[in-house]
């Protein structure tokens, strides 16, 4: 089922290609298929002309992921740090966070000031490529009245309708 709808409220974790693997068994592509920066900029991202987009980035991808939000119509504003804990894979260093930007089309208001959060989680990692629930559930409560959309989901979640190879999705996207 799919369906015309625009959102306020954006969150999206693309499947970033990495050309930097030196070696077959730690290629990106044996956990999930993955999609070119143009690829991904190339979607048309159904959202609001005031809305939000949450756009989860590594360090090596963060010029990609500006991109992105440029192309997808919405203005930097802020990022947040995810300390997962634990350090993983990296070649100039050994990565163990992640960068959450925060972009905005038109004019949207950010979180009310008594809900505002400190910029750095510290959320232990779970499995490769999967996000802290907490996150999500946060941007559910700044934002309960919203219309909400997780962008590559790999798993439904209650009060999101979502997008993405692994699950049945809940829009159609123009573009790649």
């Amino acid at each position: 089922m799919t369906s015309n709808k625009t959102y306020d409220v954006i969150y999206a974790d693309p499947p970033w290609r990495y050309s930097f693997s030196k070696s077959n068994n730690r290629k990106i592509e044996n956990q999930y298929p993955t999609m070119s920066t143009n690829e991904v900029c190339a979607l048309s991202v159904p959202s609001k002309t005031s809305s939000v987009l949450y756009l989860w980035a590594t360090a090596p991808k963060l010029l990609d992921a500006l991109k992105v939000m440029e192309a997808w119509g919405f203005t930097y504003k802020t990022h947040a740090v995810w300390d997962k804990g634990r350090q993983g894979m990296g070649y100039w260093f050994r990565g163990q966070h992640e960068l959450l930007l925060v972009g905005v089309r038109g004019v949207f208001s950010p979180p009310p000031q008594g809900q505002r959060r400190a910029s750095v989680f510290n959320i232990q990692r779970d499995r490769h490529s999967k996000k802290p629930d907490a996150i999500r559930n946060l941007i559910v409560e700044w934002f309960p009245l919203a219309d909400r959309l997780e962008l590559f989901c790999r798993e439904p979640c209650p009060l999101w309708d979502v997008w993405g190879n692994e699950v049945e999705s809940a829009v159609t996207m123009g573009g790649t």
